[in-house]
C-alpha cells in the first residue's frame, strides 16, 4: 500500500477540503498521514480516519510562524516513510519540493487559492515578494497540480505553462436531518434566519456589513458560525450596535452540528468583496454547504460564485455591500414567495450534481495517473 504524506499549514481538524481529499485517498487504497499544526486556541478535535502529526508552534502567527513550520516540516519529511507527497498551498510547497527531489518521490500540489493575492499580503510587499519568488521558482517544475476552480487554474496554466486541473471545494452529499422542533424554536423562533458560516471569516468577506444590515431588518435573525481573523472584532461590533438579540456569533462547531443550523436557515450569505483577485475568483466551501442543505443563497457579485448562483437560479446576486440596501434585498427576497420557492425547487436538483461524490471521481483519475 503506497503511503501519501499530506502537509497543510492548518489544523487538520478544521480543514474540510483536506479531510475530504484524505478520506477519498483512503478509499482509493492509499495509506494517508497528515502533517499540520495545532491551533493555539479553540482547537476542535474530531475523529479522523488517518494518522496525523500536529506541530505545536512557538510562533503562532506571522512570517516567523511560517518559517518555523516549514523548517520543522522539512525535517519531518526527511525521516518519514513516504511514496507520494501532497503539499496543500504555497506555505507547505518548498520543503515538499526539496524532499521530493532528494528522494525522487512524486509530488502533488493542491493550491486552495491564489496565495500571493491574499489580502493579508497586500500591505506587506517584502513578505509577498518572498512567497512570489518561491512560487516562480517551483511552480514551472511541477507535474501534478490541481486547484479549486477553472478561473484560478487558467491563471496558473497561462503564467507557468503547467497543466492545472480542478478539484472544487464541493460538499459531500448531505442527508437532511430530522430537526427537533424545540431546537428550531430555540434557534430562530418565529423569525426568518440568515446564516454566514466558514473558517475564513476575514476582512473584506462581508461580515461587518451583514451585521450592520441587521439594524434595518425586523423579525429576522443572523447567525455567524465559524472562525477567522476578524471574529473577535465582529463580536465587539455586535455589542457596540446593541444587536445581541438579532446577531448570534458561534465559534466553530462540528460539521454535522453546523449543518443543522444551515438546514433551518432561510438564506445563506456569501458576501466576499471584489477587493483582491483571490476573493474575486473564490468559490468558498460554504456555498456548497448551502446547496447541500437546500438553503437559497444571497451572494455578492464575485465572478465565480455569482455565475454559479445565476446559472442554476438558486439565489440572488447583490451588487452592493451597503447595509441598508442589503436589508432591502433581504426583505424583497422574503416577500417574493414565487421566486424563493423556485430557488428551493432548483436546489433539490442542483445538490445532486454539486457534491463530493461526483468531484472525487476526478480526483481518483489524477492519482491513478501521477507523473
Amino acid at each position: 500500500m503506497k503511503k501519501i504524506v499530506v502537509s497543510v499549514y492548518n489544523d487538520i481538524s478544521t480543514d474540510q477540503r483536506v479531510q475530504k481529499i484524505c478520506n477519498s485517498l483512503i478509499d482509493f487504497g492509499f495509506e494517508v498521514f497528515v502533517i499540520g499544526r495545532k491551533k493555539p486556541l479553540k482547537n476542535l478535535d474530531v475523529d479522523l480516519n488517518f494518522k496525523t502529526h500536529k506541530f505545536n508552534l512557538l510562533f503562532k502567527k506571522g512570517f516567523l510562524s511560517y518559517a518555523e513550520f516549514n523548517t520543522r516540516l522539512f525535517f519531518k519529511l526527511l525521516f518519514i516513510k513516504k511514496d507520494i507527497l501532497l503539499a496543500n498551498d504555497l506555505d507547505t510547497l518548498l520543503p515538499n519540493f526539496i524532499v521530493s527531489k532528494l528522494f525522487n518521490k512524486k509530488l502533488v500540489y493542491d493550491s486552495h487559492e491564489l496565495f500571493t493575492e491574499m489580502p493579508e499580503l497586500s500591505n506587506r510587499p517584502f513578505v509577498k515578494s518572498i512567497w512570489t519568488t518561491i512560487e516562480k521558482l517551483i511552480f514551472p517544475k511541477l507535474k501534478n497540480v490541481y486547484t479549486v476552480n477553472s478561473k484560478i487554474a487558467s491563471i496558473y496554466t497561462n503564467k507557468y505553462k503547467v497543466n492545472v486541473r480542478v478539484i472544487r471545494n464541493i460538499a459531500k452529499k448531505y442527508k437532511p436531518q430530522i430537526i427537533n422542533s424545540d431546537f428550531i424554536k430555540r434557534i430562530k423562533g418565529n423569525n426568518k434566519m440568515l446564516i454566514l458560516q466558514g473558517g475564513g471569516i476575514n476582512i473584506d468577506r462581508g461580515a461587518e456589513e451583514a451585521i450592520e444590515m441587521m439594524q434595518y431588518l425586523e423579525n429576522t435573525i443572523l447567525y455567524i458560525i465559524g472562525s477567522g481573523e476578524i471574529f473577535e472584532l465582529i463580536k465587539q461590533q455586535v455589542i457596540e450596535l446593541k444587536l445581541q438579540e438579532k446577531v448570534i456569533i458561534i465559534d466553530r462547531i462540528p460539521y454535522l452540528e453546523l449543518m443543522k443550523y444551515t438546514q433551518i436557515s432561510d438564506l445563506g450569505l456569501s458576501l466576499d468583496k471584489n477587493t483582491n483577485l483571490n476573493y474575486i475568483l473564490s468559490l468558498p466551501n460554504k456555498v456548497f454547504d448551502y446547496i447541500q442543505a437546500e438553503t437559497p443563497i444571497l451572494t455578492s457579485n464575485t465572478k465565480v460564485v455569482s455565475k454559479l448562483i445565476t446559472e442554476n437560479n438558486i439565489g440572488y446576486v447583490s451588487k452592493t455591500h451597503n447595509p441598508k440596501e442589503l436589508a432591502n434585498i433581504v426583505n424583497d427576497i422574503f416577500k417574493n414567495n414565487e421566486k424563493y420557492n423556485q430557488w428551493k425547487k432548483n436546489l433539490e436538483t442542483v445538490r445532486e450534481t454539486f457534491n463530493w461524490e461526483n468531484e472525487s471521481k476526478v480526483l481518483k483519475k489524477i492519482y491513478q495517473n501521477l507523473k
